[in-house]
């Protein structure tokens, strides 16, 4: 079992940039691949980004590539997300999970954060 926290949400300006943090307070973090997803008011949990266990292999939603870098620190325990050229659309509350394997659907994840809440004004 494993607990995660995120931090580093708040209020940036269209194309600026935020760095979020997922840090597992518990648990065997390398043995978990982590997950970043968002949730806007009255949509639905979306994937964001992913990393492999190692670290060896990322994933990325469409609406984010280029603009998002997802990275590991296996010694420190946290998984950053780098958002860069935010745009209003990336407004939402923002998880991360861990999972036996890197993956795309929420349904893969068996832990999850708080979530943080992140801000884009136009």
């Amino acid at each position: 079992q494993v607990q995660l926290v995120e931090s580093g949400g708040g209020l940036a300006q269209a194309g600026g940039s935020l760095r979020l943090s997922c840090a597992a307070s518990s648990g065997t973090f390398s043995l978990y691949a982590i997950g970043w997803f968002r949730q806007a008011p009255g949509k639905e949990r979306e994937f964001v980004a992913a990393i492999s266990r190692s670290g060896g292999t990322t994933s990325y939603a469409d609406s984010v590539k280029g603009r998002f870098a997802i990275s590991r620190d296996n010694a420190k325990n946290t998984v950053p997300l780098q958002m860069n050229s935010l745009e209003s659309e990336d407004t939402a509350v923002y998880y991360c999970a861990a999972g036996l394997r890197k993956a795309t659907h929420f349904w893969d994840y068996d832990y999850w954060g708080q979530g943080t809440q992140v801000t884009v004004s136009s």
